[in-house]
């Protein structure tokens, strides 16, 4: 289950956020979601009840994207409106994915850019037009299921998806859960346009500088890359894509699948067998 507040202002688009963020946690264990709820808190005698009409109907356009069914929810009066859902999903016991499991010489990759948190707070601010702003919130809205889908017919050790904790703290809980070190490239990460720009402006949500506090004695960066692009790779995201540690041998025939399936996705690194549990930036 997950839910939250409004991040963008259009409210259709935030019930799509809303719902593939939800439904992401089920696409990135392997799993097919089944059944849906949604979890509804809304100022019902403030604020027009056609709002939460475009909050449902964005995220009922998700859910039958996925191919799950809503059975119900629950809603309650609240001050400020909140929504996200409750996900049911289903895999085969042995095609369960974790967040551990990689293992030396496989490769990373990454199924969406970075740089959502930094947006959505430059949202909040009235910082960006409306391309950027649509730029973003289709980043946000993509579900994760057709990389769930290619990721099925390769030997992915390990998937997480890239969230809260942003890429390098989603993939320092995969280097610790794995017992092993992780390199990742930063050139060859991708990042949403007018990221940089808005971070020297110091548009940085709080939980990215959080993120990049707990992560600063288990991280080396290289001296190329200043305390802005660091932050960038911290940045607290909704909705991120997903990231997968897989063989090498395999590695560019599924990239290849996933562009063949329009997955934007980037191999941005690698694991190794030195320094476990701790992350190099080069």
């Amino acid at each position: 289950m997950d839910f939250f507040t409004p991040i963008v202002d259009d409210p259709y688009m935030f019930g799509q956020i809303a719902a593939a963020n939800a439904l992401s946690d089920v696409y990135a264990m392997g799993g097919k979601p089944i059944t849906v709820m949604n979890i509804v808190a809304f100022p019902i005698n403030t604020l027009d009840k056609s709002i939460l009409a475009e909050i449902l109907a964005g995220a009922a356009e998700k859910v039958s994207e996925s191919g799950a069914s809503l059975v119900g929810g629950h809603s309650i009066d609240d001050k400020e409106p909140k929504f996200g859902l409750s996900v049911t999903g289903t895999v085969h016991p042995s095609r369960i994915r974790a967040n551990a499991g990689a293992k030396p010489g496989d490769r990373l990759i990454l199924t969406k850019p970075i740089g959502v948190g930094i947006l959505t707070t430059a949202i909040k601010r009235d910082l960006l037009d409306q391309e950027d702003i649509k730029k973003v919130t289709d980043v946000m809205a993509t579900l994760n299921k057709k990389a769930a889908e290619v990721m099925e017919h390769y030997h992915v050790h390990a998937c997480t998806d890239v969230t809260g904790f942003g890429l390098l703290g989603h993939a320092m809980e995969m280097a610790e859960g794995s017992h092993v070190g992780i390199t990742i490239h930063y050139e060859n990460v991708p990042v949403l346009p007018k990221t940089k720009e808005l971070a020297e402006q110091k548009v940085v949500p709080g939980g990215t500088k959080k993120n990049h506090a707990w992560l600063a004695d288990r991280v080396e960066y290289s001296s190329n890359l200043d305390e802005l692009d660091q932050l960038i790779l911290c940045d607290a995201i909704t909705s991120g894509g997903l990231l997968l540690s897989i063989p090498e041998n395999e590695v560019e025939k599924m990239l290849q699948e996933l562009h063949k399936n329009n997955v934007d996705a980037r191999i941005i690194g690698e694991v190794t067998s030195e320094n476990p549990g701790f992350i190099m930036v080069i």
